[in-house]
């Protein structure tokens, strides 16, 4: 026989087993309706894919996994959707939760499954893809999804299966009774798991002494295959996961590791068998065997009972007299918990419905203060010390509590059954382990917070550094274009001899707007090596840290320090790399900027008329969108918008109208041009057209004494008002929208023309 080890503590309450298994697993009537949680297994709860009034076949899929550690839901039975809502769930707390309430029709009609006669001709990938598609998840604990398990990391060898069906639980017989009736099944779906894992060297089968039947049914099972069934000694709580290892293999998993880290994956024998049945047969998980035990009822026994069923039915269906019932238990006497409403329902980790008598589970006497016996260490089997962890709950230590472990604490319950003083131990070490779940969920909430805190602040920092990159050079480019204007005003007089073109000129401006103060191509290299040094100090600090996880994993201070290095270092990395790409940013910008500039300052007259007009005409169809969205939802920002469009609007006819004469000009300036160089077949552009116009111009004018000028100013102004007055009259004939607009300008020349006329009459 193959050896056994024993662990640490433990302890040997009333089994009351013989109550449930001495008979065959039973069935019970549909229930009127079945309510399905979308979280039936740790991780993210599953998202509904069907509608209330949506009809469904047995075993279609209604909801689906959200990420890797999640399992979807399918229905229990053939029928109707008929509400997606909050119900009360199985948790101790009285939670409610989202479920999908589906009515069965009683037809139990089946969806089409995909049945396979031999798994080994599939990829592996294919077979994880059924049972995670199934539903699968462990059916003796948490809930954790099988498929994950079944699919370690690369780096993780798993030498060793191990099935669970020790079941020392008291009450519980669910496990007990599926070996006896389906123990082929159970081994097939053994040997299909250790396919999955590469086919460890061992495939155990743990099961205590105290099940006689399942025994024997199993070994004879197992019968010339690879599968070992290791029998060891009743003793509570030999059914946990790190337990049962050290149990049959010697083994012990490190604090705050798993088994998959030692080369162990374990199963429950319920996961192994709904796992078969998924692959062999296509049949999702909807059912499961169930426990339903206590002296309130008529009726004890185990049930294969769909998922859903609301345990207020599943009581009814066995003699429950409410009246003599002591509470209602989900779960074993020890690591169960009271549930307040019998309206919740099974779900995929319902191992056991409990409803004891007054007798059977007498009232909790109260609590007494703590006479430091050690008996709760001595029961504990996780070696913790659990008179310590009871005083940092109570004094909210949560440091402590982390130091001693508090984790590794496997809520068995063992302490408290032993404690003299009545303590509910358990109790508050569950209320601890929620505190600090809360409080690191809120401190990742607070450093996610903290990233994107500094990421914006980053963001701003180089949003301003461009910011004022552009208004240096913008400023840069005013003063430069105002010189340049100076220049060309001073090239347009009579005695104007400078030979310096626009190209020069823009050149020049150019030059001008780049900043002098520093050196970009050191600053940049500057930067570089600040951040190849910062990342060489964070490669040294990883390899620090990999080789003393490697060469001394309990140096628990040596590797915080180095996690602690390696934080630091990583911060600086980041930094650099912020303050190389700000600068990039900023470079980016200023060059930007100086091509805009010279852009500007190279075009001719007739080109930046154009674009004007371009621009004008663009944020005119804009402003009579908002308009119109204005006036259909009647704000009080539409006399606004109109008035805006209207000056748009006069801003594009001046911006058009002097766009045709300034091409009018352009095409009478190239003539000359053409001809005056028809010897040397040249034509001037037209930028060095325009430049000749405005020197004539400008010599004319400079000829001009004030009484001409002012004259030639008041016969321009009746020029533009006659044409002003002829766009109105057009305007009003043909009922426009922007006669306002046209008003306005015309008013607003009549008043110019009034003051030109006025200063004739002063001057004169």
């Amino acid at each position: 026989m193959r050896k056994v080890w024993d662990i640490h503590g433990g302890v040997h309450p009333p089994e009351s087993k013989t109550q449930s298994n001495h008979c065959a697993i039973a069935s019970i009537e549909l229930a009127e309706e079945l309510v399905l949680p979308l979280s039936q297994h740790i991780g993210a709860p599953s998202t509904a894919v069907v509608t209330v009034g949506d009809r469904v076949l047995k075993g279609q899929l209604i909801a689906e996994a959200q990420g890797l550690i999640s399992a979807p839901i399918h229905a229990s039975t053939s029928g109707t959707v008929t509400a997606i809502e909050q119900r009360p769930i199985a948790h101790p707390s009285g939670m409610t939760a989202d479920c999908i309430v589906l009515k069965p029709d009683g037809l139990e009609e089946w969806i089409e499954i995909d049945a396979c006669n031999d798994y080994k001709a599939l990829e592996k990938t294919e077979i994880l893809a059924k049972i995670r598609g199934a539903g699968i998840s462990g059916m003796g604990g948490a809930g954790f999804p099988a498929a994950v398990k079944l699919n370690p990391r690369p780096n993780q060898k798993i030498t060793t299966l191990i099935l669970n069906g020790t079941e020392c639980e008291p009450y519980i017989t669910a496990d007990d009774m599926l070996m006896r009736e389906h123990a082929n099944e159970i081994i097939a779906g053994a040997l299909l798991l250790a396919h999955l894992l590469d086919n460890p060297s061992e495939i155990l089968v743990g099961i205590e002494d105290n099940k006689p039947e399942a025994i024997a049914t199993m070994q004879a099972a197992a019968e010339n295959t690879a599968v070992e069934i290791v029998v060891f000694p009743t003793k509570y709580p030999s059914g946990g996961e790190k337990q049962l290892i050290e149990i049959v293999t010697g083994k012990q998993v490190p604090s705050g590791a798993l088994p998959a880290s030692i080369g162990i994956v374990v199963q429950n024998v319920g996961s192994a068998f709904a796992a078969w049945r998924a692959v062999r047969f296509g049949e999702p998980l909807i059912s499961r065997v169930t426990t339903v035990v206590g002296e309130s009822l008529a009726l004890q026994r185990n049930i294969e009972v769909p998922l859903g069923t609301p345990i207020q039915h599943i009581l009814q269906q066995h003699g429950w007299q409410q009246e003599n019932a002591a509470r209602l238990i989900i779960g074993g006497p020890m690591m169960g918990y009271t549930v307040e409403s019998p309206l919740v329902p099974v779900v995929k980790t319902t191992n056991c419905i409990l409803a004891p008598s007054r007798q059977e589970v007498p009232e909790q006497p109260p609590a007494q203060p703590c006479i430091r016996c050690g008996m709760c260490a001595e029961a504990c089997p996780a070696s913790l010390l659990p008179q310590q962890l009871f005083w940092f709950a109570q004094s909210e230590n949560y440091e402590k509590l982390r130091e001693h472990d508090l984790f590794d604490c496997i809520e068995c319950g063992a302490c408290s059954y032993v404690c003299p003083s009545n303590i509910p131990l358990v109790q508050y070490y569950r209320a601890s382990k929620s505190e600090i779940r809360i409080i690191d969920a809120d401190k990742q909430k607070s450093d996610r917070a903290r990233v994107r805190f500094e990421a914006r602040k980053a963001r701003i920092e180089q949003a301003e550094a461009e910011k004022e990159a552009k208004r240096v050079a913008r400023k840069i480019a005013a003063e430069q274009a105002k010189r340049l204007a100076d220049e060309k005003k001073a090239l347009a007089g009579p005695q104007g001899t400078a030979t310096t073109t626009s190209s020069e000129l823009a050149d020049k401006a150019s030059t001008a707007a780049k900043p002098t103060d520093v050196d970009p191509a050191t600053e940049l290299a500057k930067l570089e090596r600040a951040l190849s040094s910062a990342q060489s100090r964070q490669e040294r600090a990883t390899a620090s840290l990999t080789d003393m996880q490697r060469e001394d994993p309990d140096n628990t201070a040596r590797i915080e320090s180095l996690q602690a290095r390696l934080k630091q270092a990583q911060l600086k990395v980041n930094e650099a790399e912020q303050k190389l790409g700000s600068f990039k940013a900023a470079q980016n910008s200023v060059v930007a900027t100086e091509t805009i500039i010279k852009q500007k300052l190279t075009s001719s007259p007739l080109e930046q008329l154009q674009k004007s007009v371009d621009t004008i005409g663009k944020r005119l169809t804009t402003a009579r969108q908002k308009l119109a969205e204005a006036e259909a939802a009647g704000t009080p920002t539409v006399e606004a918008l109109r008035q805006g469009v209207a000056k748009l609007q006069q801003k594009l006819d001046t911006s058009e109208r002097e766009l045709v004469e300034a091409k009018a000009a352009t095409s009478t300036a190239s003539e000359v041009a053409t001809e005056v160089n028809s010897d040397h077949n040249k034509t001037l552009s037209a930028a060095d057209i325009a430049i000749e116009k405005a020197k004539a111009k400008a010599a004319a004018q400079a000829n001009m004494s004030d009484t001409e000028k002012r004259a030639a100013q008041l016969t321009s102004l009746q020029s533009r008002l006659t044409k002003a007055r002829e766009r109105l009259a057009k305007a009003e004939a043909e009922n426009n929208e922007n006669i306002d607009a046209f008003r306005i300008g015309v008013e607003k020349l009549e008043v110019k023309l009034a003051e030109a006329k006025e200063d004739v009459k002063e001057k004169a």
